[in-house]
């Protein structure tokens, strides 16, 4: 089975337009991804062995006398400047089939420098991270293991230390390429000691139709932050929200008995509380980035199998990705983290399943957990599904963050 995740992680030959930061194309040839990264590598200036991270970042430090002091300083560039295309070549490189091990954060990142970058400089003095994961919409529900995936991207909005770039997945098949994903990263500037935050180069449009994209970028970041805002964890719940927790918990009381204690699960109905798993995981080297911390696509990929596995054990089959939704990277991961994953059924709807997956880290000297990412998929399957049915209230507020995550889903492929 060729698994989304893993394609997610994918991209093994690099053919760019527009990409000036060190001439990734050469005579038409396309270079490999290990040729990608490390170029990557040499703009940022990283290591490319783990136990000279901590030189690598003293000579990082130099940087900082490059970075710009307000976002004037910089000259503007277009979406033309970071607009690239990479090619995943499973058809016509048969070997690839066997790795497919997600570089499609690499892409990302080249979209990002590329817009950022200055041709007077060696190494770039930015570290540009991940803050988020906005949306990926599955437009297809079969990737085929033997045809060519391509990829294709550019950044859509920026602020002055924030970087929108949008990607889209297609798959070459019966003689035509055809949309597979759309995705959409939010990426932030760093010091070169990712320290503090960085200016950007300011966004030039060039047409009515970059105009139309750069406003969806302002729309998206109101959305966010209203999103932020009205979050279970600060404020309580709607009044519509109210009324359907206790409607829930109506259908939930033991009409023999006058008690508010007395609980029976409603016929064709799961307790939420039976409806998680778990996992655990060993941070090593071999899973880290560019700047020696583990990868966000290993941790995206691990909370997708979690919670993959965990939506076929609700369903009792095989369920295909619908989307992955508002996925934040609240904390780095260390190499030689112990990660702990947590999926839960949160929320079903006729043949679909929510799933969300908290991940943390656990530190063994002093037994404290942080949070590092949430996870937010859609699942669908071929068959109608149990309704999930919270009990306390803690599980009522995570069913009505389920539904408020599918609902938005619906929404956007509406």
């Amino acid at each position: 089975v060729f698994c989304p995740d893993r394609v997610l992680k994918s991209a093994s030959s690099l053919m760019c337009r527009g990409f000036s930061t060190g001439q990734m194309c050469r005579q038409g040839k396309a270079p490999d991804m290990a040729e990608v990264r490390n170029r990557l590598r040499e703009i940022v200036g990283a290591s490319t062995n783990w136990k000279d991270h901590q030189q690598a970042l003293a000579e990082r430090a130099s940087l900082s006398q490059y970075l710009a002091q307000s976002q004037d300083e910089l000259p503007a560039k277009t979406m033309k400047d970071s607009a690239i295309e990479a090619h995943l070549p499973l058809g016509t490189q048969p070997a690839l089939r066997e790795k497919y091990l997600n570089y499609h954060n690499s892409v990302r990142l080249l979209i990002c420098y590329s817009h950022t970058w200055n041709k007077e400089l060696k190494r770039s003095p930015l570290s540009i991270v991940t803050a988020l994961v906005d949306k990926i919409d599955m437009r297809k529900n079969i990737i085929y293991p033997d045809c060519d995936i391509k990829f294709t991207g550019h950044v859509t909005w920026v602020g002055k230390t924030s970087i929108e770039a949008k990607m889209h997945m297609s798959q070459y098949h019966d003689g035509a390429y055809t949309d597979v994903l759309d995705a959409t990263f939010v990426m932030v500037a760093r010091d070169p000691e990712n320290k503090r935050a960085a200016f950007i180069n300011p966004l030039k449009l060039e047409s009515p139709e970059e105009e139309a994209i750069f406003q969806q970028g302002e729309i998206n970041k109101t959305r966010r932050v209203e999103l932020s805002t009205a979050s279970l964890l600060k404020v309580a719940p709607t009044a519509e929200e109210r009324t359907l927790v206790h409607n829930l918990f109506l259908n939930t009381l033991d009409t023999r008995t006058v008690s508010f204690r007395s609980r029976i699960l409603p016929p064709n109905s799961v307790w939420i509380e039976d409806a998680k798993m778990k996992g655990l995981e060993i941070c090593h080297p071999q899973e880290r980035n560019i700047f020696n911390r583990i990868f966000g696509g290993f941790l995206m990929r691990k909370a997708y199998e979690l919670g993959w596995a965990n939506a076929c054990a609700f369903a009792g089959c095989r369920p295909t990705l619908v989307a992955v939704d508002d996925i934040v990277f609240r904390k780095p991961v260390e190499i030689g983290s112990l990660l702990l994953l947590s999926s839960q059924v949160c929320y079903t709807e006729g043949m679909h399943i929510q799933v969300r997956v908290h991940t943390e880290v656990l530190d063994p000297l002093t037994r404290q957990h942080s949070t590092t990412n949430v996870f937010h998929f859609t699942f669908r399957v071929e068959k109608d599904i149990p309704a999930i049915v919270p009990q306390s209230y803690g599980e009522s507020m995570l069913y009505l963050d389920g539904k408020r995550h599918f609902d938005e889903t619906m929404r956007s492929q509406g």
